[in-house]
């Protein structure tokens, strides 16, 4: 069935499968994902064709430079009646969340997001509200070179499993889109899955098997991105965690139980690069093929 979730989606990316996949596979892992692109790239359709097809509710949000915490989290109103407040839940208390142009919103309203995203809560003066399961952010961010924008820091950079680039649609791709340039049947279509469905998807990758070899073969790729000397840090104990997290969702998407060296490194790219910055800035190649190259692959 995660076939028909990945068939379903082409219909949105025309051309980009392992986009989609490894998209699927971040929702599977359960972390949150950060697409950065030019815009007319095909985010937002993206993101709301997962949400229509795996049965999740959906909410867009544009961030703005006057965007408030309480815009995204909700406020508190007097009820006059009962002489209580009562609080009233923002757009954040949705299933699947489309933070728009992230880097547009001040760095407040940004970590409003941030901890949301990273507790599954929101705390008001009012105690503690748990955000619904199961809960998915997908912020888009326009790159850094584009006026108006607040650069998201890299601790926050850290929240999201997955960074993906779209990119421009291979030329036979793009002659289907242009012969075909309504999307709007997409959203007719019924739901390929539902959200129980979804969860035990999610079960089920955690469940997935990591092999002794292949965890050394992560250790390899995190103590290479310490000890080179070639990124201004390593990658942290979480990142080790995460590459983890992401292999194991791959495999699933692949209908196996078990993680191979060649999941690792599919969803490398994704899991890696917006973790590390190169120190010699004329270095064509990016840390993840960096590290690849350099760490030997377990027979």
């Amino acid at each position: 069935m995660i076939k028909q979730l990945e068939q379903a989606l082409s219909q949105a990316l025309y051309g980009k499968e392992e986009v989609i996949r490894l998209g699927i596979s971040c929702l599977l892992a359960n972390g949150h994902l950060l697409l950065e692109d030019i815009p007319g790239m095909g985010k937002t359709t993206f993101s709301h064709a997962l949400a229509h097809f795996t049965g999740m509710q959906y909410r867009r949000i544009q961030f703005t430079s006057d965007l408030l915490p309480s815009d995204l989290i909700g406020v508190s109103i007097f009820d006059a009646t009962t002489q209580q407040f009562r609080f009233h839940a923002g757009p954040i208390f949705s299933q699947l969340i489309l933070a728009d142009e992230v880097n547009r919103a001040t760095p407040r309203t940004q970590s409003a997001l941030l901890e949301a995203m990273e507790e599954r809560q929101v705390t008001t003066e009012n105690g503690t509200h748990p955000l619904p399961e199961p809960f998915f952010v997908i912020a888009t961010q326009n790159p850094s070179h584009q006026t108006g924008t607040y650069f998201l820091p890299e601790s926050q950079l850290d929240r999201f499993l997955m960074c993906l680039s779209i990119g421009y649609p291979p030329p036979e791709a793009e002659r289907q889109l242009l012969k075909l340039p309504e999307n709007g049947k997409i959203f007719e279509q019924p739901p390929v899955s539902s959200i129980e469905q979804l969860l035990t998807w999610q079960q089920q990758s955690l469940q997935v098997h990591v092999a002794d070899t292949v965890l050394d073969y992560i250790q390899n790729i995190l103590a290479a991105s310490r000890h080179q000397g070639w990124f201004n840090h390593g990658l942290s104990p979480r990142a080790g965690m995460a590459l983890v997290r992401a292999a194991k969702a791959y495999a699933r998407t692949e209908e196996r139980d078990f993680v191979r060296p060649d999941d690792v490194q599919a969803v490398m790219p994704a899991v890696v690069n917006h973790r590390l910055v190169i120190k010699q800035a004329h270095i064509q190649h990016s840390p993840a093929e960096m590290l690849l190259n350099q760490v030997e692959v377990p027979l």
